[in-house]
């Protein structure tokens, strides 16, 4: 037995009667994500946020307060350290050096020795008590590279920072500040002969190539 169509009245009455539905229920929906959402201005987002890492105002509130009197504290005779390198390397990181994990140790260092000539951004400095085969130089500029300044101090752990980059942009900024408080008044060239105290940091990667990231040079009285 067939069952007869539906009136077509019937049918057009039940679908606009569902349309209504839909709609009225979409309404409700929208109004009540909007009652219940909570909206945050691009300004009120940063102000909870925690500030970004300024390298500069790090530097200047921690290169001379805090970085030049450790460095001067833990400063080792270049001469002593370097018979340390050479007899265990590993024993002379232990006593004298610091370092982040399994990396190379920093060592604070001051020396005496004569001068020479300049050259690629280095100073040549010949020092007494070391052999003739090692090379002792001092980085003057005008770029100063590396991150013996910061791992030397002992004190500037990596967890102080929020990731790597800021890592090394504290020690890039600290040595700015060695370039703008050392070295801007420096001459190499009139330097040359002179015997000359020099006190900083250096990283090693052998006993007999030492580079040295000064915080002083001195005329040796």
């Amino acid at each position: 037995m067939t069952t007869p169509d539906p009136p077509r009245a019937a049918v057009g009455r039940f679908r606009l009667t569902l349309g209504r539905g839909s709609l009225l229920a979409a309404v409700l929906l929208a109004i009540a994500i909007a009652t219940t959402t909570t909206y945050r201005s691009d300004s009120e987002a940063k102000a909870g946020a925690k500030p970004a890492f300024d390298p500069a105002k790090y530097a200047a509130k921690t290169y001379g307060p805090k970085v030049v009197p450790a460095i001067k504290k833990d400063a080792v005779d270049l001469a002593t350290l370097h018979k340390a390198l050479t007899d265990d390397p590993n024993a002379a990181g232990k006593r004298y050096g610091h370092r982040a994990g399994a990396g190379a140790y920093s060592y604070a260092v001051t020396l005496t020795g004569t001068a020479g000539t300049a050259r690629g951004g280095l100073l040549p400095v010949t020092v007494a008590g070391l052999g003739k085969d090692t090379r002792v130089s001092v980085q003057i500029g005008p770029a100063v590279s590396g991150t013996a300044l910061r791992d030397a101090a002992g004190f500037i752990k990596f967890s102080q920072f929020v990731n790597q980059v800021d890592y090394a942009d504290a020690a890039t900024a600290l040595n700015a500040r060695v370039k703008s408080q050392v070295l801007k008044g420096f001459d190499a060239a009139a330097a040359k002969g002179d015997k000359l105290t020099v006190t900083g940091a250096m990283t090693p990667l052998t006993p007999d190539v030492l580079t040295i990231t000064p915080i002083a040079i001195e005329e040796a009285s």
